[in-house]
């Protein structure tokens, strides 16, 4: 363990007092009041027990609320008190730090001027990712003192050990991940992973420092392939992009036509339902002309006759005259020859009106 005593975040230490020494100042006082004019050895007495009781209530210190107090033993870490009235022996043999250990304190991990050219590559931050692509990233450490004397005692350089440590657990959860993973939705996600990680690291090495929140501010490909790296998101994008139409198109056809073949299969269903009907029909017409039929041949084979004529005729555009002129009775006959046309002719042209 280090005895070096590391300079603050800030470059000074609130609450902190130059010692002072009380035995040669007091001894300095003593030769004085004793040879005054005048002076006896009880008035020498006096102030020794005086200066006693100054000595020991010299040891008495306040912690503030956003301070800890660091007890040294003849300058060894040996304690660390907590807010409020504490004592410690009087100088030379104790003294403390009141370190401020509530401030927030940020360590960037970029380039000092953040600019990064392809002259000025930033090579110290590149990484390699889960599926073997290499991005650069900058983060931002946020931290805190938790234990000010393990952070003053314990490493001899608090403050070099957390960026190491931030660099190692920042390139250990990035290896874990896939580069896309690394540039979209899931940076925060990696970011507290890394606060996780990095905490880990800190409290094994007993630093005494407390992570707040890590932030990755910057992940990209690195400058050389920065534009290859882009034609291929924009790759993605355009195939994103391309399915989704074709998701947005399925998903409008595809009802369409289940709606099509439920209606085609609607009118198959109606048309079996009309064709066994009619036969049904056809087949109870022809039981019944066939019981008629065995009842009265000449009869039912006359009308059969009749009918087959009827159906026969009523298609043909032909006139049948009785020239024997029993049919007329020497009456003229009438005869609608504009009727007399085809019956397809005929059906055409109502179509038509």
């Amino acid at each position: 363990m280090s005895e070096t005593q590391p300079s603050p975040p800030d470059g000074s230490w609130s609450g902190d007092r130059p010692p002072v020494d009380f035995l040669s100042l007091a001894m300095e006082r003593m030769r004085q009041f004793a040879h005054r004019p005048g002076g006896t050895r009880r008035d020498v007495g006096l102030v020794a027990v005086l200066f006693a009781g100054l000595w020991g209530a010299s040891g008495i210190y306040k912690v503030q609320p956003d301070e800890q107090g660091v007890v040294l033993r003849f300058g060894k870490w040996v304690e660390t008190s907590t807010p409020g009235l504490h004592y410690h022996l009087p100088y030379p043999m104790e003294s403390v730090l009141l370190p401020k250990v509530t401030s927030v304190n940020q360590l960037q991990l970029t380039r000092t001027d953040g600019i990064v050219t392809a002259a000025r590559p930033a090579a110290r931050n590149q990484m390699l990712t889960g599926d073997e692509n290499i991005v650069e990233a900058d983060a931002a450490v946020f931290w805190q003192i938790k234990d000010a004397g393990a952070y003053l005692f314990k490493v001899f350089d608090p403050e070099g050990t957390l960026k190491v440590a931030a660099e190692s657990a920042i390139r250990d959860v990035v290896s874990r991940h896939p580069i896309q993973a690394a540039l979209s939705d899931k940076r925060q996600q990696i970011a507290d992973l890394v606060k996780v990680e990095l905490q880990s690291l800190l409290d094994s090495y007993q630093v005494g420092i407390f992570i707040t929140q890590v932030q990755l501010q910057r992940v990209d490909p690195p400058y050389a392939v920065i534009d290859a790296f882009n034609d291929v998101q924009r790759a993605r994008a355009d195939q994103e992009r391309a399915r989704n139409e074709g998701e947005a198109y399925r998903n409008d056809i595809l009802p369409r036509a289940r709606g099509e073949a439920e209606r085609i299969k609607q009118e198959a269903e109606a048309y079996k339902a009309q064709t066994i009907n009619i036969s049904e029909g056809e087949a109870k017409k022809f039981a019944a002309i066939h019981q008629s039929y065995k009842q009265a041949a000449d009869v039912t084979a006359w009308r059969l006759y009749l009918d087959s004529v009827d159906e026969v005729l009523r298609k043909s555009t032909k006139v049948i005259i009785d020239s024997s002129g029993k049919g007329v009775s020497g009456v003229v006959p009438y005869m609608p020859l504009s009727e007399g046309k085809p019956a397809t002719q005929a059906m055409s042209q109502e179509g038509a009106r």
